[in-house]
């Protein structure tokens, strides 16, 4: 996407209801927020995630189990 695309697509974005305008603007400080992280995916995970994505499982673990797995010992 060349930047006169994203210019036009933003001048658009202003002529939006002041509420989608907050929507546009959350999100883009949320993708910004997201390249300053320190936490990131490593190529793995992100072949992982893709991998899901693609062909998602039926299956589900209860919440208990989510926290569990993702507490700090």
């Amino acid at each position: 996407m060349t930047k006169a695309q994203v210019k036009e697509i933003l001048d658009r974005v202003l002529t939006w209801p002041p509420e989608r305008q907050e929507d546009a603007a959350r999100v883009l400080r949320e993708m910004e927020e997201q390249d300053s992280s320190r936490l990131q995916l490593s190529a793995e995970q992100v072949a992982e995630v893709r991998q899901r994505l693609a062909n998602p499982s039926r299956q589900t673990i209860p919440a208990e189990e989510v926290f569990k797995r993702f507490r700090t010992p």
